[in-house]
């Protein structure tokens, strides 16, 4: 089993495999593109997202630059989606994101995980969780999402929150660690 195949499989991997390193900074170059594009450049933009991004259900999709992430292929966004500056997405593991999703500035999806060991966490050996959001989700601002998160549908996350494990669906969350305050009907 390669490296890249451990990584997706939820198994521990080298973060250092060449391989890996190589599709990182491929992305890299994307994303450095991508950011570079004025903002009247609309089609370049979407052009370059779609070369990047896993999965993209319709064309209406905003990501406002910039946008950072890993590899991009492990991403998948759905119909109507909406994400505003300086959104981040560390996609060692699939991010699977539904219809009608509003990212707010400054959010943070993680999907990669690392030892709490010091000695083990310095061998650069990492593992990876998935991370999955439901449709109709609005994410405020300065959000971050951990590792083998999922949130239901229509949920509301509060600005600031730190998301550590499941949010149930019609539900609003908020906090650190972010904990449910409120079911919608």
């Amino acid at each position: 089993m390669t490296e890249k195949e451990k990584m997706l499989a939820g198994e521990i991997y080298s973060a250092t495999d060449p391989t890996l390193i190589g599709e990182l900074y491929a992305t890299r170059e994307l994303t450095c593109d991508y950011n570079s594009l004025r903002p009247s450049e609309t089609q370049k933009m979407r052009e370059i997202l779609k070369k990047l991004l896993g999965h993209t259900a319709d064309d209406l999709f905003i990501i406002n630059q910039p946008f950072r992430c890993d590899y991009g292929k492990h991403i998948s966004i759905g119909r109507r989606f909406f994400a505003n500056f300086n959104f981040t997405v560390l996609d060692e593991a699939r991010v699977t994101i539904g219809d009608d999703c509003f990212i707010g500035p400054n959010v943070s999806i993680y999907t990669a995980c690392h030892s709490t060991d010091p000695v083990e966490r310095n061998s650069r050996r990492e593992w990876a969780r998935p991370v999955n959001i439901g449709n109709n989700v609005w994410i405020g601002g300065s959000v971050t999402i951990l590792p083998g998160v999922t949130i239901g549908d229509n949920v509301t996350i509060g600005a600031g929150s730190v998301v550590v494990s499941d949010i149930p669906s019609n539900s609003i969350a908020v906090g650190n660690p972010c904990r449910v305050v409120r079911q919608v009907p």
